[in-house]
């Protein structure tokens, strides 16, 4: 066939005049292929996604989350007391909540932090493995199904121990109380940069109006429960679930947790926010729900006499730099330092431990979505 230019011209004007020709029926039923495809990818891509920091602020908090308040409290259900009381619900029937500063907390009975361990969270921990398994893939699961499948062993023992996490025990992951800076050199570099605008949120927040409860807490802050002295946090981001009236108090913050690279936004095992410990204060000794985070401080206001002990290791935040630690580990803080000195405070973030691969990140993001 002898290849021209007048014959390639042809051939486009017959094509153009067969599409002029073609019955408008099988425009139609074109159109309408196309129509259905988009709705498809649409509905799957609804259905899949998970919620990010990236897309900005969520229309309405999830989860049954109040507004300004926190999904639950991170230290009552790590051994702290707890007050409760009985909200109806919907046909009369009642939930348990704790209400501190004018908001409720933990209104979800399936919440991950305050479930115990037990035979019921096994087994939904697997039926939600091979939901992932199933549209997804078992390549990479290796050590997350061995860990599904032997979190009694792990979790319901009683022995001592100076490592031992609540909810969930990813087996075979190096470990230790304390961990480099270069774990996770790129988020740990942007936030000691962002010092100067994380502490000046702090203070803006610090010095919110107060609760119209008649709580001494500015709006937005919680009360934690201690020993002795005073735990307060601001939360952006609690259990996988962003406080949208807190982190829109706080711009910069949200923008920074946003340019991690490994901050835990899609799952239970994922906080941020403000920590404020007040002279005289001690947190009771606990473990964390998990060993494949690593919790991060960025040490904003650090008087003298605060410490933070980590398996029996101790470290001293500093202004400015970041602290990283396997929370999983018994651990507790306090400060030790006189009235005159101020609080201690940090800006303090869960990020993935550095050796969870990728599947692996993936699939614990499925099995523990917030209010799975």
């Amino acid at each position: 066939m002898e290849w021209s230019l007048e014959r390639m011209r042809e051939w486009v004007a017959g094509g153009m005049q067969s599409v002029r020709e073609c019955e408008s029926s099988a425009l139609g039923t074109a159109l309408c292929l196309a129509l259905l495809f988009i709705w498809y990818c649409y509905r799957v891509g609804c259905e899949h996604a998970a919620p990010s920091l990236r897309g900005g602020f969520s229309p309405e908090p999830r989860g049954g989350a109040v507004p300004g308040g926190v999904l639950a409290s991170d230290l009552s259900a790590r051994g702290g007391s707890s007050k409760l009381r009985q909200v109806g619900g919907v046909g009369g029937s009642g939930v348990g909540e704790e209400e501190l500063n004018g908001f409720a907390y933990c209104q979800s009975p399936e919440c991950f932090r305050c479930a115990k361990p037990g035979e019921g969270l096994n087994q939904r921990l697997y039926h939600s493995l091979q939901e992932y398994a199933k549209r997804y893939t078992w390549a990479g699961m290796g050590r997350v199904h061995k860990g599904v499948r032997e979190q009694g062993r792990y979790l319901l023992c009683n022995r001592p121990s100076i490592q031992k996490p609540e909810v969930f025990f990813l087996p075979d992951l190096p470990s230790a109380p304390f961990f480099s800076r270069e774990a996770q050199k790129h988020d740990v570099e942007l936030l000691e940069r962002s010092f100067p605008a994380l502490l000046a949120e702090f203070e803006s927040v610090y010095r919110l109006p107060t609760s119209r409860t008649g709580s001494s807490l500015p709006l937005g802050w919680k009360a934690n429960s201690t020993p002795r002295g005073q735990w307060w946090t601001f939360y952006l981001v609690n259990q996988g679930t962003p406080m949208v009236l807190n982190a829109r108090r706080c711009p910069r913050a949200w923008r920074v947790l946003g340019q991690l690279r490994t901050f835990i936004a899609n799952n239970v095992f994922g906080n941020a926010c403000f920590s404020v410990l007040s002279p005289g204060a001690t947190i009771t000794e606990h473990y964390g729900p998990t060993n494949v985070r690593l919790r991060c401080h960025l040490g904003l206001k650090v008087p003298s006499g605060c410490e933070l002990v980590v398996g029996g290791e101790p470290q001293c935040w500093s202004e400015g730099s970041c602290l990283l630690f396997d929370d999983s580990f018994l651990h507790t803080a306090f400060h030790d330092g006189s009235p005159e000195d101020g609080p201690r405070v940090v800006f303090m973030v869960d990020l993935w431990h550095p050796n969870v691969a990728a599947a692996e990140r993936q699939a614990l993001d499925y099995i523990f979505t917030p209010g799975r």
